[in-house]
């Protein structure tokens, strides 16, 4: 399946039988490499027309056949770890006719869902929790002495996370648990892996002494064809007693493999041996495998990294280079800022949990790859990492999703916030993500933050602001956070210097002209001030561009809370809690009992969609911020 010509080629002699994984038990195994190729085609196909995630879902077509194959699906309890690479399984588990609402408003989610299907047992987006959840599920199952079994499938990049550790460490205690964990070791999760269990995996598949045994039992035995398969059985015993899965085997697992992940003869066989043994009360089991991502398209598989989560393509060239230059993204614009304030201050440390590529920092890494580190999909590790490095007079900046900054909450208050430590928070996909969904919104990091003490938040309105207010971050002696939403903004260049801005000072972007009757101002956190001045002057409202959520600018809102009639708090972020709150929480402390709006994300979760669409639906484009201040201020009584 490595032809781009053979994949494109819209087989539906197999495929179109498979409504649910029963249809699919019912084949012989002699049509599973037909169904494979018809499903890989059908991914590449589906996928190049909405955007999505391309190579990890094509290294897991295999396993995702031999998976509901063998296991009794949805009774036996499937969990994909990061949930990324469930494509196949959703157009096995009766999706496949929905594949083209694929991450759209109303359509199929790119993650497992529980509300979208029977099939999704758990909902993941977020690495590493498969296994503890398959171990809670495995765990019911014997509460209530039912005879099933729980599987979690997880990469080696998710594995590289604490929790995977924690629940390997737990579940190792029930020797008679019907967990399966199933290692997707493809050695790569998004940015190169890393890390002492990723050189283990790699050591395992590519010692010495496996590629010697191998050519002497070869030459040994090359007249004695009859003999070949006792070889192989020789061979992958002398694998055991020299690399086994120690690591494994310790926390009470059986090892088993590696096996090659794309062969179906050897998956059935092996999970349907594994099912068995963890039905028979045998204790937890660990399947390693080995697959490749974007196996069987070519350009996939040379650049996986490209074609992780794509946009819209043509499969027969591929992903071609805009001719057209296009405005720079906020994520552009923290990695050029990072290697001009590097350049200039060798204190600079950067660190990523596993998302070099999604937070910029890849030509950091070309220029000082001695002050980068990607610590792997870990980000508990990656603030109290921080933590350290500040403790001993460095500049740590932590690029980090929004979203993924939740996983290390407690780290940052504990050790970064509680001990003052100047540990810069570069916080990406701020606000709506669009197509990724609930999962990956980053809705709660502006309530999350202000209520610890020590921080300072701020929230540029562009490009050229949020250089500065990194730059700003950066020169500060305590913690701080710069949070900027994924994608482009207005296109303002942004200036070659590295200005620091006065901490906790707005700017204000538009004056009232209102002499008389209801004087309104609008209190803008982040990107939305554009809007907002669209829409100041169609009302006559004085727009001010706070920039900081924390602290705020208190002179400012006193004297406005004097002068002002009524106040319009705007972000892209959750209400409760939010920077409006911090608004008007000052001016009930000072006193000041004005009437005040608060616009920003409803209490519920964002589903998936344009962002366009995302922002409107909320009543945070131009039109429904202005509906929703006629309606609050200028309403007939």
């Amino acid at each position: 399946m490595s032809d781009l010509n053979e994949i494109n080629m819209k087989h539906e002699n197999v495929l179109h039988q498979i409504q649910s994984p029963d249809d699919l038990r019912k084949l012989s195994r002699e049509d599973l490499p037909q169904l494979a190729q018809e499903l890989r085609a059908f991914i590449l196909d589906s996928v190049s027309s909405t955007g999505g995630h391309l190579s990890s879902n094509l290294g897991t077509v295999e396993l995702t056949i031999a998976l509901h194959y063998v296991f009794t699906t949805p009774d036996d309890r499937l969990i994909w770890d990061v949930g990324h690479q469930s494509y196949a399984h959703k157009i096995l588990t009766g999706r496949r006719e929905l594949m083209h609402t694929l991450r759209k408003l109303g359509g199929i989610s790119g993650f497992p869902r529980r509300s979208e299907s029977i099939y999704d047992t758990f909902g993941t987006a977020h690495s590493s929790t498969s296994i503890s959840a398959a171990m809670g599920m495995a765990r019911a199952f014997q509460t209530k002495n039912e005879k099933q079994v729980a599987i979690a499938v997880i990469g080696d990049g998710a594995m590289s996370a604490g929790m995977a550790f924690e629940a390997l460490n737990n579940a190792g205690v029930y020797t008679d648990l019907p967990l399966i964990v199933i290692l997707n070791d493809n050695d790569m999760s998004i940015s190169p892996a890393v890390g002492a269990l990723n050189r283990y995996l790699a050591r395992l598949m590519s010692g010495s002494f496996y590629a010697n045994t191998k050519k002497g039992i070869d030459s040994v035995l090359s007249m004695a064809p009859p003999l070949r398969e006792f070889a192989k059985r020789l061979e992958e015993h002398a694998k055991g007693m020299v690399v086994p899965g120690t690591i494994f085997e310790e926390f009470g697992f059986n090892y088993i493999g590696p096996i090659d992940g794309h062969d179906l003869d050897s998956l059935v066989p092996t999970l349907q041996n594994v099912k068995r043994l963890a039905l028979a009360g045998e204790g937890p089991q660990f399947l390693h495998i080995v697959t490749k991502k974007g196996q069987g398209y070519k350009l996939a598989e040379a650049d996986p990294v490209l074609y992780h989560g794509p946009g819209k393509f043509d499969p027969s060239t591929g992903i071609l280079a805009s001719t057209t230059p296009a405005k720079k993204t906020f994520t552009q614009i923290f990695g050029e800022w990072m290697c001009d304030q590097a350049a200039v201050d060798e204190r600079l440390i950067g660190i990523t949990p596993a998302m070099r590529e999604g937070s910029g920092l890849v030509a950091f890494e070309k220029r000082f790859p001695k002050r980068y580190y990607d610590v792997g999909i870990a980000e508990q590790h990656a603030v109290t990492f921080a933590a350290g490095l500040a403790c001993e007079g460095l500049k740590p900046v932590v690029a980090i999703y929004s979203t993924f900054l939740q996983r290390g909450y407690d780290q940052l208050i504990h050790d970064v916030a509680l001990q003052d430590l100047p540990v810069v928070f570069a916080l990406d996909r701020a606000g709506i993500v669009g197509a990724d969904g609930a999962t990956h919104a980053g809705a709660f990091d502006i309530p999350f933050l202000r209520c610890i003490p020590n921080m300072v938040i701020m929230t540029p309105a562009d490009e050229r602001e949020c250089r500065q207010l990194l730059s700003t971050a950066y020169s500060l002696k305590h913690p701080s956070a710069v949070r900027y939403p994924r994608g482009t903004g207005v296109g303002i260049t942004p200036l070659s210097n590295l200005e620091v801005l006065p901490v906790g000072i707005a700017k204000m972007e538009r004056l009232s002209q209102q002499g008389a009757g209801k004087r309104l101002a609008i209190l803008c956190f982040g990107t939305l001030l554009y809007p907002a001045i669209e829409v100041g002057k169609n009302i006559d409202a004085t727009v001010v561009n706070m920039r900081f959520v924390k602290p705020l600018d208190e002179q400012l809102l006193l004297q406005m809370g004097r002068e002002y009639d009524g106040f319009i708090s705007l972000e892209d972020g959750v209400i409760a809690g939010g920077a409006g709150s911090a608004c008007a929480e000052f001016l009930m402390k000072s006193n000041i009992c004005k009437p005040f709006l608060q616009l920003g994300l409803p209490d519920q979760f964002i589903d998936h969609g344009d962002p366009g669409l995302l922002m409107a639906q909320c009543g945070l484009d131009a039109i429904g911020i202005e509906k929703s201040i006629r309606n609050f201020f200028f309403k007939p009584e």
